[in-house]
């Protein structure tokens, strides 16, 4: 096992390295530029477009707000209370400020990859949407540059099946899950059901894991339209739910904000070491908070990974700059406001003040529950069941959104084969069944190696076709 896990570390050391981290923020940049800010500029526009009635003569399978809320189904999840905990205790405090970055870019990114995603989307002979980053990739980069790009688009479906099987959609969801239901019912594991390689169950994780994959295994025989009406119900009330509580623990902690923001900026730029003997681990501390805050980032909001585009190109909208625009809030909604209020609830219970890196090695939801807990006080019950009804929520709803993502992936692969979609979604569920029983540190190291994969073709198309995205929105609004 520890080989394993040595391997699995190689490999996501070299997908996560430096290339892989200019790529993604060199995309968001150029693309930023190319729209003259616009998630700047227009963000308010978005969000007065998000609930537009669609047209009787508009194609599609969802309407905007249905499409954005599936594809905030599938980003917000553990990466908002779990991977935000895991980046600040992998990489530091300064973590946090790579996710912010990575976000005010990842939305220009964001916006471009599902405005493309409906550009290029085209329909089947039954009628529905065959949209996303594939077709745009395959399409458009040939419309660009004469030449077939279809083995690129290929490699980015390949990846996006084993995201949603081995990664984001399934062994970190079903695991954030079992481990919040752990620590609020059953915290010293007492109870336990059995033992694997040496490695305890309690009740809790196996009892909460069955019940999450047969609601999973009832939900996906429903296809999208059940997907996107779970989502458009449960995702607005569990944000709103979970952003309460974070406002509430900033406000009772306000004068300690400034505190957390000083240990924010100062571990991210590597401040605490500035002699001579110590540049070379200030150097690391810096790569270490680059990497952690920016995988997590992607990890969380999805900008440039290539999957909320799925979900655009199904949107009832002819027009795809503005449903772009609508897309874009997701990483908005999810990175600045929602892993804000998480990364500050812990650096400001275990990173700032005297007491400063007093996590005592709490990793994922034990340390947010744990921070939670800290700052608002009390004995803590009542914060880690509140978290762990957000954190139950937000996950099932992401492993119902990965499945769609994937599956479409699949889709395109196989030419639309039926037979292979419905052996695909039981091994789907197969995989929640047993993602419980991974620990921590492979499903998250897992997860990380196949975002890399994923998002590396698709940044490549979205540079490539940023020339057509700048034109396209330019001329949108010169009409508008």
């Amino acid at each position: 096992m520890e080989l394993f896990n040595e391997y699995l570390e190689k490999i996501d050391n070299l997908v996560w390295g430096i290339p892989t981290i200019v790529l993604i923020l060199a995309t968001g940049a150029l693309l930023t530029v190319r729209l003259r800010g616009l998630q700047f500029t227009k963000l308010i526009l978005g969000f007065r477009s998000m609930f537009k009635k669609s047209g009787e003569s508009e194609k599609g399978e969802l309407s905007p707000f249905a499409a954005l809320c599936t594809a905030l189904s599938a980003t917000i999840g553990t990466g908002n209370i779990v991977g935000v905990a895991t980046a600040i205790a992998e990489g530091g405090p300064g973590a946090l400020l790579w996710m912010w970055v990575a976000a005010l870019l990842g939305t220009a990114t964001k916006y471009t990859e599902c405005m493309l995603a409906l550009k290029y989307r085209s329909h089947a002979k039954d009628g529905h949407i065959l949209g996303g980053p594939f077709y745009t990739i395959e399409k458009g980069m040939k419309e660009r540059t004469g030449f077939s790009w279809k083995w690129l688009a290929v490699l980015f479906a390949i990846f996006g099946v084993c995201v949603g099987l081995f990664g984001i959609g399934t062994f970190t969801q079903i695991s954030g899950i079992t481990t919040a239901v752990k620590n609020a019912l059953d915290p010293n594991g007492e109870n336990i059901a059995f033992t694997i390689f040496g490695t305890p169950y309690t009740k809790a994780v196996v009892i909460s894991g069955l019940i999450v994959t047969f609601f999973v295994a009832l939900v996906l025989l429903g296809g999208i339209k059940r997907i996107s009406k779970v989502a458009e119900k449960v995702v607005p009330a569990m944000a709103i739910i979970y952003v309460f509580l974070g406002i509430s623990v900033l406000l009772m902690n306000a004068t300690e904000i400034p505190a957390a923001f000083k240990a924010i900026f100062r571990n991210a730029f590597g401040f605490q070491a500035i002699t001579g003997g110590a540049v070379g681990w200030t150097f690391k501390q810096i790569t270490d908070s680059m990497q952690k805050g920016i995988a997590r980032g992607i990890f969380s909001n999805e900008a440039g990974l290539g999957s909320a585009p799925i979900a655009a190109s199904a949107a009832k909208s002819n027009e795809p700059v503005e449903q772009g625009l609508v897309s874009m809030l997701g990483t908005f909604i999810d990175t600045i406001i929602i892993c804000t209020m998480t990364g500050l609830a812990i650096v400001i219970a275990f990173y700032s003040g005297a007491d400063a890196n007093a996590s005592h090695g709490l990793k994922g939801i034990e340390l947010t529950s744990a921070a939670f807990s800290r700052v608002l006080g009390g004995d803590g019950k009542s914060v880690q069941f509140l978290l762990m009804l957000c954190l139950v929520f937000f996950a099932f709803t992401t492993i119902l959104g990965w499945n769609y993502y994937s599956e479409k992936c699949l889709e395109y692969l196989t030419n639309e084969n039926k037979i292979a979609i419905v052996v695909f979604r039981y091994l789907y569920i197969v995989a929640v069944f047993i993602g419980p029983y991974f620990t921590i540190s492979q499903v998250w190291t897992i997860a990380d190696i196949t975002n890399a994969l994923m998002a590396i073709p698709n940044c490549i198309s979205l540079i490539v076709l940023s020339g057509i995205a700048a034109r396209e929105t330019k001329s949108f609004f010169e009409k508008k």
